[in-house]
């Protein structure tokens, strides 16, 4: 009789045949993430407002020998992102990465920030996510689909200066839960990767003192910033095979923050 342990199978972390839409896909940490899809086998969708940043992107994915489409659409506009996931043929992930930040004190949000941050970041998130469950409950087989809410530590504790961020990312962590309960029947897994400050551009602009550097490395146990493979190595690895039992959590990546 053989092993238990001989019929093991080994995780896999690969994407062969599967198609993922990334919203927030020409910068940063959207990104990082279709490349590394792309390198696991997936067809990627890129979706963002910007055409160059999105050409940038999907020009390192074709000289690598993956597949990219690009689309042009603000996530923002429900009739123009629903028909954007309407169209695609298939739809196996989607990672829901758009999203926006106003570091500022409470009493200082304006009505247009904080318009701004509900409307991308919790109505858009709901919105394509809907699209996208439509589409996915189209696939055949027990893994339907897989949605990655990209939400944030912050969905998880306070801190100043953000109130308007911390309450649309709790939203994200609610919305995330609900929707695993209601869809892993149907076969559809749904998590959120919630990352710390990443070492960016985009964040240096925010972290663009020693006095902000040092509060907020402060704040994190391993005493630094998280690299961007930090970032994409946990979205590849909800996203995949490895994962199939794992939805309504949160995969932190944040160098323990939300630990203290």
């Amino acid at each position: 009789m053989a092993s238990e342990y001989e019929t093991l199978g080994m995780p896999s972390f690969r994407l062969d045949g599967k198609v993922a839409l990334i919203t927030g896909a020409g910068t940063g940490i959207g990104a990082g993430t279709a490349l590394a899809f792309s390198a696991a086998g997936a067809e990627v969708v890129l979706v963002a407002r910007t055409q160059c940043n999105l050409d940038q992107v999907a020009e390192v994915i074709r000289g690598r020998g993956g597949q990219v489409t690009t689309v042009v659409c603000d996530v923002t506009n429900r009739v123009a992102i629903r028909d954007v996931i309407s169209a695609l043929p298939r739809l196996d992930i989607l990672v829901n990465n758009a999203g926006i930040n106003f570091p500022e004190p409470m009493l200082e949000v304006t009505d247009e920030h904080l318009d701004i941050a509900i409307d991308l970041n919790v109505r858009a998130c709901f919105v394509t996510a809907q699209a996208a469950v439509r589409k996915m409950l189209g696939n055949s087989g027990p893994d339907t689909g897989v949605i990655i809410n990209v939400s944030s530590q912050m969905g998880h504790v306070g801190s100043p200066n953000r109130t308007a961020y911390c309450m649309t990312k709790h939203a994200v962590e609610g919305l995330t839960k609900a929707m695993a309960v209601e869809l892993a029947e149907r076969g559809i897994r749904v998590n959120t990767l919630c990352p710390t400050f990443v070492d960016t551009p985009m964040v240096r602009k925010i972290v663009d003192t020693p006095e902000k550097e040092a509060f907020l490395v402060s704040k994190i146990p391993m005493g630094h910033m998280a690299k961007m493979e930090d970032i994409i190595g946990a979205a590849l690895y909800l996203a995949g095979p490895s994962a199939r039992m794992v939805t309504g959590t949160s995969l932190k990546v944040d160098g323990g923050w939300t630990a203290q």
